[in-house]
């Protein structure tokens, strides 16, 4: 049953009003009309279970998505005798033969199949109100202070609101519907698919129970939709409900699949989506969202930031958006980085999967890059904000991944490269592929396991807690150094350690050595090296890596002054591609900074300005974190400005067509476009970088502070070492900080040419003023 434009079959006539919403505008995105596409939809979601809400009077949509429904079967793509093929294809390389080596790699040493699978939408709620197609007064909003997306409006004399969210600890999403006059509700529910396969029971109990399953795999799933009515009556007609004359209308909404991890796929949906419904039981909405907003609020509400009144929170965000264009909207910037907490909440909560390339909402049954998840950059940047922005448990969601991952990536580092450890290529999916896929002139970079590893690294790093270290950490760090420890050759031109076949991501084709490869490698080592001192075991395993380090090809610096992108000096000064690979030692790795290696921050920065500044969604974001590391705030500023611009709705989502330039949608959804969720994750971490940073031993306060940013207030930021720091700032000067140590950790303090440093102790609170002088 497809029913996907029936939103274009129901027009309705709006008469807006302005806002009149007393809630915090600084956490609030507002629209006086309902979505028309997709892009204009508000996002909920409890990592579970994502929906996008339209808001139309007449006819509401109520898209969603459950995060375990994909196309495909078990299956680890690893392709049986490929490392028979390695040497070959490396002695191609060495020889500059670099496309025979692409086509041998092609026939055999890729993933088997070539692609991986896609995430799949699972279905849409319609809600329609018949003789709602004139109404005032309108209004929907997503209040991220307690994750609630609301419609408003009236028609004649009667006010109706719509209030939806998506409940963690009732593991479903509810939708509540009232007026202010009696038996005034009355209205018709459907449930459909875009799957060819579907079917669609409605009782007259209240129910509508909806099965598919997906056309090209295993996978299958069940949605039951529960009406619970407060006056009035419901009656079924073939696969609708229609309820009339009701007071009050509570829907509860739940999704599940027969997925039960990668390698089993008998569940029993069904069963599961009877108790998700049983969870909430008797229970009232204003019950279920009692709970649902106190366990939200525990993660939320510890961070807050204000850049100052600078803004226009009197508009609705969809001009607001507009304006950037025109003025920079500081306010707009705040809530820029609230809402990338918000949404790294909706679509990745503990016991959860990761944020895929669109977090948790797809629309599409071939959605653009197949929403998995792409590790040479996306997938990673989704978790910038997670540490620094003090919602570490999204974290547990991308472990529980790599978990996952390992078994595969062992088959490939065996199968592919002889060697021991685990290894990931530059794609995962639900099936947790781990081989090369794609083509080979951007699929073969064996290093997206050793980045995903530092993302347990940095976790450890801002709770220093051993246990996590010992137990979760240092088992999935270990393996992965132990693959580049087998993988690693020496180059015959230079004798140094090279990191061969590869690519510098999607940029330049088959390779040897990419300055990033190194970089990751390097970076890594040395992680493992300190993980094993603080642990006290694998010593010798620690040595092994101890004499491989300074073996690793160093970097180089090329004619027209750049860092060079790979071993050879053929970097193009007038390329001006999206990929910024060979900065990684800037950010998010440290190796490159202005303290060790100045002369390789000015080559990087060189690098920087020929890429230039235009770029897609997500590469905008990593040039905002790029420029903080740099210290050039007003720079930084400038790439904040350029990705919060309107992204045109010219561009074409079905074939992922448009211009190069990345942009945010009338949701603030990023826009690379089309929508990709990395840009928001990245953006947020962005806009923090400059305000604080931690990577180089100290806290580093107003490190890199635009001239357009004079004052400004942030609470709750962490810091690595264990800290959480307060601070504010007014013509931009520093006015206080205060520091709470939650491990007792000595502290170093930098503002400006100023420093502190004290050992803490746990628990203990330090105050400091505009010149970091105890209080």
């Amino acid at each position: 049953m497809k029913k996907r434009n029936m939103l274009l079959l129901f027009p309705v006539l709006l008469i807006p009003l302005a806002c009149s919403s007393q809630e915090d505008p600084d956490l609030r995105l507002w629209y006086k009309k309902p979505a028309a596409v997709w892009e204009e939809a508000l996002p909920i979601g409890n990592g579970r279970l994502g929906a996008m809400v339209f808001g139309a009077p007449s006819v509401d949509h109520i898209q969603f998505n459950e995060e375990t429904l994909w196309t495909g079967e078990p299956h680890d793509y690893a392709h049986e005798g490929a490392y028979s093929y390695l040497q070959q294809i490396r002695t191609l390389i060495s020889q500059g033969r670099q496309k025979e080596a692409e086509a041998l790699a092609m026939k055999e040493f890729m993933s088997v199949p070539l692609r991986q699978k896609k995430y799949q939408p699972f279905g849409d709620l319609w809600i329609s109100f018949p003789g709602h197609l004139q109404v005032s007064d309108y209004m929907r909003e997503l209040d991220l202070s307690t994750a609630t997306c609301r419609t408003s409006y009236t028609k004649g004399d009667t006010s109706y609101v719509r209030e939806y969210i998506a409940s963690f600890p009732a593991d479903m999403i509810a939708v509540h519907l009232r007026s202010d006059k009696k038996k005034a509700l009355t209205f018709d529910l459907i449930l459909s698919s875009p799957h060819e396969e579907t079917s669609v029971i409605a009782t007259s109990d209240g129910f509508i129970t909806m099965n598919v399953k997906v056309k090209e795999g295993v996978l299958r799933g069940c949605s039951m939709l529960e009406v619970k009515l407060k006056g009035g009556n419901i009656t079924a007609s073939g696969t609708n409900l229609r309820v009339e004359n009701a007071d009050e209308a509570m829907l509860k909404l739940v999704a599940a699949t027969n997925f039960v991890n990668p390698r089993y796929t008998e569940g029993d949906p069904e069963t599961l989506c009877s108790q998700h419904l049983a969870l909430t039981g008797k229970k009232s909405f204003k019950k279920i969202r009692s709970e649902h907003v106190a366990d939200y609020s525990r993660y939320f509400s510890r961070f807050s930031i204000s850049l100052g009144t600078s803004g226009k929170k009197e508009l609705p965000t969809d001009a607001r958006i507009r304006e950037v264009n025109s003025s920079m909207d500081n306010s707009l910037a705040a809530l820029y980085v609230q809402y990338g907490r918000y949404l790294l909440l909706a679509s990745s909560r503990e016991g959860t999967y990761p944020a895929n390339l669109q977090g948790i909402w797809n629309d599409k049954l071939n959605p653009s890059w197949d929403s998995k998840y792409t590790v040479n950059i996306n997938t990673e940047m989704n978790y910038w904000p997670a540490e620094p922005l003090n919602i570490a448990e999204c974290h547990e969601a991308l472990f529980r991944m790599l978990e996952e991952v390992v078994p595969s990536g062992t088959k490939v580092a065996r199968q592919h490269y002889n060697a021991r450890g685990w290894v990931l290529h530059h794609n995962i999916d639900l099936w947790r592929g781990a081989a090369p896929i794609n083509a080979s002139n951007h699929g073969i970079w064996p290093t997206g396991s050793g980045w995903l590893a530092h993302h347990l690294w940095e976790h450890y790093l801002y709770a220093p807690d051993k246990t996590f270290l010992e137990r979760s950490a240092w088992p999935l760090m270990k393996g992965s150094a132990m693959f580049y420890v087998d993988f690693l050759v020496e180059d015959p031109k230079t004798g140094w350690l090279i990191s061969t076949p590869s690519n510098s991501p999607e940029n330049g084709g088959l390779v040897a050595g990419p300055t990033m490869d190194h970089q990751i490698i390097r970076s890594l080592f040395k992680a493992c090296i300190e993980a094993s001192g603080i642990l006290g075991s694998d010593r010798e395993f620690a040595d092994t890596l101890r004499q491989m380090l300074p073996r690793i090809a160093p970097y180089k610096i090329g004619d027209f002054g750049q860092l060079q992108e790979w071993m050879e000096d053929k970097d193009d000064p007038n390329n001006k591609h999206r990929h910024v690979s060979h900065l990684w030692g800037v950010h998010p790795g440290m190796e490159i900074n202005w303290k060790d290696t100045p002369e390789l921050m000015e080559a990087a920065k060189v690098s920087l300005v020929a890429r230039g500044d235009e770029g897609t969604g997500w590469s905008l974001a990593w040039k905002i974190n790029f420029w903080a590391r740099f210290r050039d705030g007003d720079h930084a500023w400038k790439m904040v400005r350029m990705l919060l611009r309107p992204q045109g709705q010219s561009q074409s989502r079905a074939t992922g067509g448009g211009s190069a330039g990345g942009g945010s949608y009338p949701n603030l959804f990023d826009a690379h476009p089309p929508f990709q969720i990395d840009g928001n994750f990245g953006g947020a971490a962005g806009i923090v970088e400059m305000l604080m940073q931690s990577h180089l031993g100290a806290i580093d306060i107003l490190p890199a502070l635009p001239g357009d940013l004079p004052e400004g207030q942030i609470k709750g930021m962490r810091a690595r070492g264990g800290f959480d720091v307060n601070f504010s700032w007014k013509e931009g000067k520093l006015q206080y900080l205060t520091v709470t140590s939650r491990y007792g950790n000595p502290l170093a303090i930098r503002y400006g040419s100023r420093t502190y440093s004290s050992n803490t102790k746990k628990g203990q609170v330090l105050k400091l003023d505009g010149d970091l002088r105890e209080m």
